[in-house]
């Protein structure tokens, strides 16, 4: 594959993939496709090669926007997304907007332009919360919030359009990603931030012990990539970090790290349908090849050292809408 359409590519696992990419394949050109939304940043991709990659600002919810970029490309990555599930509580229109009429309108232009390869990067969360063992690729979704139901709905459309018209379409189904370039709302850089700043950190109350299986954003890259290159049309391939942990042992984790005391955790009322355990079977993906790389205690300790030298890079993010956000989110609760 010579020319690579990367939607959402300006976001946090889409540029971690751009950048993946290009050092893996040294003969690939990569078409950025973003919306810019405020988990958009060209930051992201900023020590990039400028030859390497083309940007085009765009949203996949227009379709003749999508089409045009996809034209000439050999296969089409999906990151484009609405991610956070509590904004999706709060209002989760736009979610429906790219989640599902923008899956539809790239699997529609890969069908019209004959796209060899057309992949759809999901999320474990479609299959809901699960008390034991883990869930397969053929476990029915069972989305319990409207961000992971929009997914749901994203990953549905893309198999009908496989059964209907033979679209060659993959999924992956990715867990709890981490890394460098998150957007500060998520858990691991808001908490980071937060404690970098002398600040408590938010921690829903009653969702201490609830379990999330992490996994560093260069390992969900390489998952993508190999069910890219090598997986079969019409099947869904989990990617999978293979390191549960409960939320209270990753603040732990943070507030060691970053030499703060347990005063700094601040409960908050929980979420509406908080989901008690994220659990994911990779085995299908590790057939092919794949194996995660990064241990945790590792990776974390990395990306924690990572916001600290990265202060340019988050400090402009956490500010305007953010700190709306922060307030109507954390603090303006009961």
């Amino acid at each position: 594959m010579k020319r690579i359409c990367v939607t959402g590519a300006a976001g946090f696992i889409g540029s971690n993939y751009v950048r993946y990419k290009l050092a893996q394949d040294p003969g690939v050109h990569c078409i950025v496709f973003d919306k810019l939304t405020y988990a958009g940043n060209l930051d992201n991709l900023k020590d990039l090669p400028k030859d390497r990659y083309t940007f085009i600002k765009g949203d996949i919810a227009d379709k003749a926007a999508i089409r045009a970029a996809m034209e000439g490309c050999d296969a089409v990555v999906n990151f484009a997304a609405d991610t956070h599930v509590d904004r999706s509580i709060m209002g989760a229109t736009d979610f429906i907007s790219t989640n599902v009429t923008g899956v539809y309108n790239i699997l529609e232009s890969a069908r019209e332009l004959k796209t060899a390869r057309v992949l759809l990067v999901s999320t474990d969360e479609v299959y809901g919360s699960i008390r034991e063992g883990s869930f397969k690729e053929t476990s029915p979704p069972g989305p319990r919030n409207p961000y992971s139901a929009s997914k749901a709905g994203g990953d549905l459309m893309g198999l009908a359009h496989f059964e209907t018209f033979r679209t060659p379409v993959m999924i992956t189904r990715g867990s709890n990603t981490y890394g460098p370039y998150q957007y500060p709302e998520k858990v691991m850089p808001l908490f980071i931030t937060n404690l970098i700043d002398g600040q408590q950190v938010p921690l829903y109350k009653g969702g201490e012990n609830n379990v999330r299986d992490w996994l560093y954003a260069e390992d969900h890259a390489s998952g993508v990539d190999t069910a890219l290159m090598k997986g079969e049309p019409g099947n869904i391939y989990n990617v999978a970090g293979g390191n549960e942990r409960e939320n209270i042992v990753l603040t732990r984790r943070l507030l060691s790290l970053l030499g703060r005391g347990e005063e700094f955790i601040k409960l908050v009322p929980d979420r509406p349908g908080h989901d008690f355990r994220y659990s994911i079977d990779a085995s299908k993906l590790r057939a092919l090849g794949w194996r995660p790389k990064m241990d945790w205690d590792t990776g974390v300790a990395k990306t924690v050292e990572w916001y600290k030298a990265n202060e340019w890079w988050w400090r402009k993010i956490k500010s305007g809408e953010f700190l709306a956000y922060y307030k109507r989110q954390y603090e303006d609760r009961k």
